[in-house]
């Protein structure tokens, strides 16, 4: 390049650069409130760049800030004499409107929506400009018009997010769904724009109307997309069987992929649907000609019938039934999973530990990877916690911690030493692990080591003995062992003998949650009451309050008080992690239309 155009490229450059650093300049000190510094570099760059609209609507906008409004007119003037941009005539429009000259605001509001007609390519450029001025009426006329003079455009979600800033959720709902229509690839977007809008509760009156829409487009033009939506719908509302009727439609129109359906009989086992969860699992059982698939779901639905089996009988017929299941798949890498989870039933339900730690030593055998080894040896290690053989067990997890340094389940094995020496009593050695593990990239061990460490430390000072914390540890170990009664006791032991000190509070609430896996949810509530009332300005104050509230709320009928309740939380408890479920249940029973 001739150095003469090497000199022009330079200084093109530096005023490009020049005129960027400007406007950041400008763009600060109109951020702090320096609106007359701002309107100095405004004005320049104005200037500079004459044609720029980007400047002339900062330079304009300062102005107004300023309440210079003459000079604001005189500059939107200055620009409309050269060309009669209507968006620029809207602003005019505006600035005669904050100095409540309306008629003048309405003539030229007019001007610019009437020029819609003769060019619409202007249709986005001046909506956007009455939405900057929260013009919502206008700015909708000029997208229902842009609807009408370019059908091959949409403007439906642009209307949606008027409608839905103006409280019209009928109309917002329509547009949405208009623009699912025009655009199926967005649905994902729109159920994240909808959902402020619906709640669990399936009779709130936005449900009901966005339900309608649905099956009506179902009935009109029976689209995939629209049995996905009324799917999410469905789930939104934990009305997964609903869910899983359409979810069915769906895959039975394209039967490529049963991952939506093993997803929904997921999220249904989650939140406790489990009856509707393994009646999904059945439909998979019966529909997949995968291996894999098929032995997760038969997992899914033998961990199921465990939870809800109460007799020696049924847990025979789940122990005949996973070994049905190897003699069909047989045991090996494939099957790792079922062996993980057959050796925890073995260990954990049927009382056999020896029984398990033979079959998961036999897995061991197997050839698996690093990972898998760690996995079998974490269950062999809790096991053995399970038989208070402690420093057996501590030998497996530092295994696991040394072969797989700073990997998740090197952490969660850290941990496991940690809950282990705590069990012991060794409560020093379980602090200094812990401590380590608070940065863990696991934020549920992080958290779960963060509890644990606060309840050592906050009690482990009180009594030079530590005899309370060594009874909630031994509490903690029996709760782990299933022997959930003899946890109970041993909490009322601390209830009872140390009275005063400062770990009631936490023992009161592990004897709460102890008594709702026993469903004896009125002890519950009582441990409950008990932690508002005397220790309402302690760290669990929070927890009780919530917890009691879904206790209210899902098993012992009473909507009112757990409505005060998760009121409570929203106004006294806002840094709670409870906070925003809170919000979202405490609206859902004053029967809120808008989440």
């Amino acid at each position: 390049m001739k150095p003469y155009l090497l000199f022009i490229v330079f200084i093109h450059s530096l005023t490009f650069v020049r005129g960027q650093n400007s406007e950041v300049l400008a763009d600060n000190y109109y951020k702090q409130g320096e609106f007359k510094k701002a309107l100095v570099i405004y004005e320049n760059l104005n200037k500079e760049k004459p044609y720029s609209y980007t400047y002339l609507y900062k330079l304009i906008d300062t102005h107004q800030q300023l309440e210079q409004f003459e000079d604001a007119k005189n500059v939107i003037l200055k620009r409309l004499a050269k060309r009669r941009n209507p968006s620029l005539v809207v602003e005019l429009g505006y600035n005669y409107q904050i100095q409540d000259s309306l008629e003048k605001a309405k003539i030229l509001y007019r001007e610019a929506i009437d020029y819609i007609d003769e060019n619409p390519n202007y249709i986005y450029n001046v909506a956007r400009t009455f939405e900057d001025h929260s013009l919502l009426d206008e700015a909708i006329e000029v997208y229902n018009k842009g609807k009408i003079l370019t059908p091959d455009k949409d403007y439906s979600i642009q209307l949606a997010r008027i409608y839905g800033d103006q409280g019209k959720i009928e109309k917002m709902f329509e547009n949405y769904i208009e623009y699912v229509a025009y655009r199926p690839n967005y649905l994902n977007n729109i159920k994240r724009a909808v959902s402020d809008f619906i709640s669990e509760n399936k009779d709130n009156d936005n449900n009901i109307y966005l339900r309608r829409l649905l099956l009506k487009k179902i009935q009109q033009e029976p689209n995939p997309y629209w049995y996905e939506f009324l799917s999410w719908l469905y789930v939104q509302e934990k009305a997964y069987k609903k869910s899983f009727v359409q979810e069915k439609a769906l895959y039975k129109r394209n039967p490529e992929s049963l991952d939506r359906i093993i997803e929904l009989a997921i999220t249904a086992l989650d939140d406790n649907d489990s009856q509707t969860a393994k009646t999904i699992f059945n439909f998979i059982l019966q529909t997949t000609q995968d291996a894999g698939t098929a032995l997760t779901a038969h997992q899914y639905i033998l961990e199921i019938d465990i939870q809800n089996a109460t007799s020696k009988k049924e847990l025979d017929e789940i122990d005949t039934a996973y070994n049905n299941l190897f003699k069909t798949f047989g045991k090996s890498e494939l099957t790792l999973p079922l062996q993980l989870s057959y050796g925890k039933f073995l260990a954990f339900h049927q009382k056999d530990s020896k029984g398990a730690t033979d079959f998961l030593r036999k897995s061991l055998k197997l050839n698996i990877s690093e990972f898998q080894e760690a996995e079998v040896k974490i269950l062999l290690a809790d096991i053995l916690v399970l038989q208070e053989r402690f420093n057996e067990a501590l030998i497996f997890y530092s295994q696991i911690q040394l072969s797989l340094k700073n990997s998740t389940i090197s952490q969660e094995a850290r941990f496991k030493v940690a809950k282990t020496s705590y069990y012991k009593g060794d409560f020093d050695w379980a602090e200094s692990q812990l401590k380590i593990l608070k940065s863990s990239t696991s934020q549920l061990i992080a958290n779960d080591a963060l509890d644990l460490k606060l309840l050592i430390s906050d009690n482990k000072w009180e009594d030079s003995t530590q005899t309370a914390l060594k009874h909630y540890a031994k509490a903690d170990l029996f709760a782990f062992q299933n022997k959930t009664d003899e946890a109970i006791s041993l909490l009322d032991k601390i209830l009872e003998e140390h009275k005063g000190e400062s770990i009631i509070d936490q023992t009161l609430f592990q004897q709460a949650k102890l008594f709702e896996k026993k469903k004896q949810y009125n002890k519950a509530e009582a441990n409950y009451l008990q932690i508002i009332k005397d220790y309402s300005e302690d760290i669990l104050a929070d927890d009780a309050h919530y917890y009691l509230a879904e206790l209210y709320n899902t098993h012992l009928s009473k909507p009112e008080e757990a409505k005060q309740l998760y009121e409570k939380i929203i106004f006294d408890f806002e840094d709670s992690i409870y906070f925003i479920e809170a919000r979202k249940k405490y609206r859902m029973l004053r029967g809120d239309s808008i989440e």
